[in-house]
This record gives C-alpha cells, structure tokens and sequence, in this order.
C-alpha cells in the first residue's frame, strides 16, 4: 500500500461564504474521483480529499487549481483530522452533530475495501465516539438556533400559525424530527416532489407532517407562520418558483439554512429574511463556541489516545 495522502480548504483558510461557493462547484467530482480510489470530502466549509498518494498525483491541476490548500500525510495525520472532523471540532458550530453523516455519505461512494475508506470509517467511529465522552456537543445546534429566533419573532404574544420547511434532506428531517415545529398549528414540508419525499420521510411515522408543493402555498397571507429553508438544491428555475410563493405568503420570518442563500436580500427586502451569515445567526455560533472551545484541547488528546490504541501505522 502506498503512503496516505490528503489535501484540504476549509472556512478557516478563505471564509465561509467564499469556502460553501468552492465546494459547491466540486461535490460533482465525487463520483469519478471515488472511482479513482480517492475520498472527497466537500461540505459547506471545506473541500478535503484523502486517498494513496499516486491517486492524488494530478489533484494540484484540478481540485485545488489556483487556490491555497494544504497538505497531510501519513495514515495517523489523516485519521486523526478526520476524527476530530466527525467530532464537529472543525465545524463553523462547534460540535454540530451532523458533520459525521455527511463523512458517512462521502464514504459509502469508495470501495469499502481501500485502506482510506477504512481508515476514513475508523476515524467516524473515533470521533464520535471522543464527542460524547467530552460532551463536546453544540449547545446552541441549527435546531436550537431556529428556535431561538422564532421565540424573538413572537414576542408581541400571537400564537404561530404554521410551520414551513422547505427540503426534507438530512438537515430538513433532524429539524422535524427535533420538534421545532410543535409549537406551531401544523408543520408544512415544501417539496417539488411530494411523493419521492414521502418515501423519505415514513421513518418519521410520530411525527405527522403535510407535504406542498411551493406553487399551493401563499394563497392567503400568513403573517404568523414561519419558513425555514433547509435545502441547497435549488435551480434557477425552482428559486424563482419558491421566491413568488413566499412573496405571496408573506411570513413573519423566513429562516435560510443554506449555506449558499437561496433568496437575494433585494428580493425579499419587505420580508424578515435571516441567513447563517447575517449577525443575529453569527452570535448564536460565536456564543455557542465561546462554550466549548476550552473543551477542543481535551477533545484532541482523546481522540489521539483512541487512535494510538488503535495501533495505526503511520
């Protein structure tokens, strides 16, 4: 087996904005590099790539072409940034839980037999594993950060109306699942695809959701519901689409989890359109990692004693 090599940008190295445009022009490589044996690694806030080092031979002239990365070698190295990753110890919310699927998703593209991919699942299992044992768990997660801001926006004592989630992927179904929206008449998840999302969504057989498209909502105006936009798929065709319907609907505030924004502030100017990188987003992150950061050192010792145990050859 060849020596282990890895290669990575996150948000730390540019910004998040600038890092979730980068990745979103490299997550559709990941089919044909996993094919080469190589692990992509490419969420909002980073573009990582892990593999042998002949499989990473021309990654200079393609994944990082023109931009700053840096690199890391050895099996030990690689395993424990990607621990400590799955942890959320790299994450823009320290301890966020839901890094550690999206490496499981990247993962599961490889053949389960390379020694990245198990090195890759060991390193999962390691950091998770070190989260709990710390506690090192984000106190203010997106779903607590989504309650806090509809509470503020309902101040003036007016019962919520409904809840509108716009996407059902990872992110979409924990914030359901976490029962945000029980405070709320009813929970709406709008789709373009209501039956594929169905399917998707009979594991959350206890909570009772209904399903629009975004063309059957905004046929009255409802000042006290909310829409969370929990979804970055989103085309030309289909932000229009969404933007004319919540132009209709007209809620009290629209909450925009994308880590690229599906609306422009122009276009929803009348509206209380809040993204992740606007200030009431940033200081419930900032007052979330003030909580935890003194918890990072501890977190990256265990994670290193786990490895060792592990006795991984370098």
């Amino acid at each position: 087996m060849s020596e282990l090599l890895g290669c990575y940008v996150d948000h730390l190295m540019t910004s998040p904005s600038a890092m979730a445009q980068y990745s979103a022009k490299i997550k559709p490589m990941a089919g044909n590099l996993a094919i080469s044996g190589v692990l992509l690694v490419a969420t909002c806030l980073r573009v990582e790539v892990y593999g042998e080092k002949p499989a990473l031979k021309n990654i200079d002239g393609t994944i990082f072409a023109n931009i700053l990365y840096k690199r890391i070698e050895g099996t030990t190295a690689i395993a424990q940034r990607l621990a400590e990753i799955a942890s959320g110890a790299h994450s823009q919310i320290l301890g966020e839980n839901y890094i550690s699927d999206q490496l499981t998703k990247a993962i599961e593209l490889l053949d389960p037999n390379l020694p990245v991919a198990q090195i890759a699942r060991l390193a999962i299992d390691v950091g998770c594993r070190s989260r709990d044992r710390q506690r090192f768990i984000a106190p203010f997660n997106y779903d607590q950060i989504v309650r806090d801001i509809i509470t503020d926006r309902f101040q003036d004592g007016k019962l919520p109306d409904n809840l509108y989630i716009v996407g059902a992927g990872m992110l979409g179904r924990e914030l359901i699942r976490s029962g945000v929206g029980e405070q709320f008449r009813s929970t709406v998840v709008v789709t373009r695809n209501p039956k594929n999302l169905r399917k998707r969504l009979r594991p959350l057989t206890e909570i009772k959701v209904a399903l629009k498209r975004p063309a059957e909502i905004g046929s009255v105006r409802e000042p006290c519901s909310i829409v969370v936009i929990a979804t970055a798929d989103v085309n030309d065709e289909y932000q229009t689409i969404l933007q004319n319907a919540l132009l209709r609907l007209e809620p009290r505030a629209i909450i925009d989890l994308s880590s690229i924004p599906v609306l422009s502030k122009a276009a929803v100017e009348s509206m209380n359109y809040v993204t992740m990188y606007d200030e009431e987003f940033l200081q419930f992150i900032a007052q979330n990692n003030k909580q935890l950061t003194s918890r990072l050192p501890l977190l990256r010792s265990n994670i290193e004693a786990t490895l060792r145990t592990a006795q991984l050859q370098s």
